[in-house]
């Protein structure tokens, strides 16, 4: 489990990825950033898509980062979203995400939801995403 030290900072990065958001349709800025087991950090943003469809949300970005590095344990991920002109808010991962991170991630997976503030909202992939199709069901 990540330290409380490491939850802050990976709520920072999240924050911080926020930034570099492109999203010129729905002006909804979301950042993410995902703990690996070995204490890297991976980030990603949201980036939209005239199209909408070729769209893609920052928490697949991140786990698409760490992995497209060799990474596959995973211990946690924040997320920081709201409007552009607009303040942080909780910002729960979509359903594509929840499954995404179930291919990668143990029911324990820490998912961390973070205002900006120092309060933060914490749930297992397991709470966000039960009774998840998953590799175990292709055996």
């Amino acid at each position: 489990m990540p330290t409380n030290i490491q939850i802050s900072e990976l709520c920072q990065a999240a924050v911080y990825a926020r930034n570099k958001s492109y999203s010129p349709y729905s002006h909804f800025r979301v950042g993410a950033a995902v703990l690996t087991s070995d204490g890297n950090v991976y980030t990603g943003t949201n980036v939209e898509n005239a199209a909408y469809g070729p769209s893609v949300c920052a928490e697949r970005v991140a786990i698409f980062n760490a992995v497209s590095d060799g990474k596959r344990d995973f211990e946690a991920i924040a997320i920081a979203g709201g409007p552009s002109n607009g303040a942080l808010q909780f910002c729960p991962p979509c359903g594509v995400c929840r499954q995404v991170l179930a291919e990668f991630c143990k029911p324990n997976f820490l998912i961390l939801l973070t205002d900006g503030s120092e309060d933060v909202k914490r749930y297992t992939l397991a709470k966000l995403l039960p009774e998840s199709f998953g590799p175990d069901n292709l055996k």
